[in-house]
């Protein structure tokens, strides 16, 4: 019975693959890495994907979790699941309750050009427009929004920065 050619031939080292990258991929492909906390560490790897989940009061599968309403035979008893981990759903439950947090910040260059323009300017935008530090050459409804948005995303700022302008200047006698 003849052999296969992979089998005769000799076993060579790659020197182009770095061992160190392959080994680094071949563990990242064999099991993927649980990000949230409390399921990484109440996994059990002796089971399924779906019993975890399930045992967690997860859902695997979308569509048996809500299925279509049919209609029940009398006598007929579907069988409930059983959540043998209920902590980590009252976790989730937590983590999804907390307000998210607005991010979103502007840059401080972006910053610097409206607290410049509002200090020269006011609330006159054609002004704004017009100024010679409008190096993008904003329209003055593009440099509103910008406003805006340095309003929006920082209040507190704005306010201090307004307050400093409006400073009643000491009197002379």
């Amino acid at each position: 019975m003849p052999r296969a050619k992979q089998s005769a031939r000799k076993k060579k080292f790659d020197y182009n693959k770095n061992r160190k990258n392959v080994k680094k991929k071949s563990r990242k492909k064999s099991k993927p890495r649980i990000e949230h906390a409390q399921i990484r560490n109440a996994w059990d790897d002796k089971r399924s994907v779906a019993r975890n989940l399930e045992a967690m009061g997860l859902a695997f599968d979308p569509n048996r979790s809500l299925p279509i309403k049919q209609q029940k035979l009398p006598g007929e008893d579907k069988k409930a699941a059983i959540i043998t981990k209920p902590y980590i759903l009252k976790k989730l439950e937590e983590e999804a309750s907390l307000p998210g947090k607005d991010t979103k910040t502007l840059s401080t260059d972006l910053i610097e050009y409206v607290q410049y323009m509002i200090r020269e300017h006011n609330e006159d935008y054609k002004a704004m427009a017009r100024d010679e530090k409008n190096y993008y050459q904003d329209t003055p409804k593009q440099i509103k929004r910008k406003i805006n948005e340095y309003k929006r995303c920082h209040p507190q700022h704005y306010e201090a920065f307004i307050s400093s302008l409006t400073t009643p200047e000491p009197m002379v006698q």
